[in-house]
């Protein structure tokens, strides 16, 4: 494990520091260097963020929070400043396998993981993969059922339908003009004003990262994989509390589903918000966390 100041993240979060957790051996190389912000004390608490996105997603969720826990907000494979490794594989399965290599690695327990949207999937399923180790969930918005993103307005819809088809898909992952970004991000917002510009950004700056529109497809083409893990839903033994904003691209049934799948879940529903709950409602799940930790 290595820890530099900044690796080159616009965004500070007081408190933080950036860390890299370095491949343990070969069954860690499609992974590649794991980077991670950690900061606070107490109880481990894993923060998992969502598509095109990285660990500062959580900005404003970490202050509220690191009073009573000790956070490691991770950079999911190739995105943020984690290694971008070619020929990666970037589906569920293998996106689980860097948290629960996260908390292996880290010899963490009594976990609590928050994830949002795809990190949301990927709490649930750590969770069924490390009974010992997750002792609660805290799941925002779970990004498990087909079109996603593509609800949330005509535009991302065509964007990442562009994104992935053969052909003309690399070329669009490379071309992400800061308006259409705007635009698609703030499709998953009730208040647009929730999308501060340095995290917009920041976003734009990764974006430019080698090899990153690669990983940018590869994460839409895989979207398929976070449905398919529902089915792993019944094997998680922590108590869940599931999080869903009135404006999110789930629909109600797809909610519905999940509290048959969970049925021992608690569940808040938070009016007037959307998919990004991290971003406009931070205090929602850190009200959770504080309360029951």
């Amino acid at each position: 494990m290595s820890m530099i100041a900044n690796p080159g993240s616009g965004i500070t979060i007081p408190g933080t520091s950036s860390h890299f957790l370095d491949p343990a051996g070969s069954r860690d190389s499609g992974q590649g260097r794991l980077r991670y912000l950690t900061g606070g004390s107490g109880a481990p608490l894993v923060m998992l963020h969502t598509v095109r996105t990285q660990a500062e997603h959580f900005r404003h969720v970490i202050p509220l929070v690191q009073q009573r826990y000790t956070v490691y907000a991770l950079d999911l494979p190739g995105m943020g400043y984690s290694q971008i490794v070619p020929g990666a594989c970037y589906d569920e399965p293998a996106m689980r396998a860097a948290v629960t290599r996260l908390i292996a690695q880290l010899d963490l327990h009594e976990v609590t993981l928050l994830g949002e949207s795809m990190g949301a999937v990927l709490a649930l399923t750590t969770a069924a993969d490390l009974p010992d180790r997750v002792q609660r969930v805290v799941a925002i918005n779970a990004y498990d059922y087909p079109g996603g993103i593509a609800r949330s307005s005509l535009l991302a819809r065509l964007i990442v339908t562009g994104v992935i088809a053969p052909g003309i898909g690399p070329l669009l992952a490379r071309l992400e003009p800061k308006p259409v970004m705007r635009a698609i991000l703030s499709g998953g917002l009730a208040d647009p004003a929730a999308l501060r510009e340095d995290y917009l950004d920041e976003l734009l700056n990764v974006g430019h990262h080698p090899g990153y529109p690669t990983v940018a497809r590869a994460v839409y083409r895989n979207l398929p994989s976070l449905a398919a893990a529902r089915a792993r839903y019944p094997q998680v033994t922590a108590p869940v509390h599931l999080i869903y904003g009135d404006k999110d691209w789930s629909r109600p049934s797809d909610r519905e589903a999940n509290r048959r799948l969970l049925p021992d879940a608690e569940y808040t529903h938070i009016p007037n918000a959307g998919h990004f709950i991290a971003l406009e409602r931070p205090d929602v799940p850190a009200g959770l966390l504080n309360t029951v930790a």
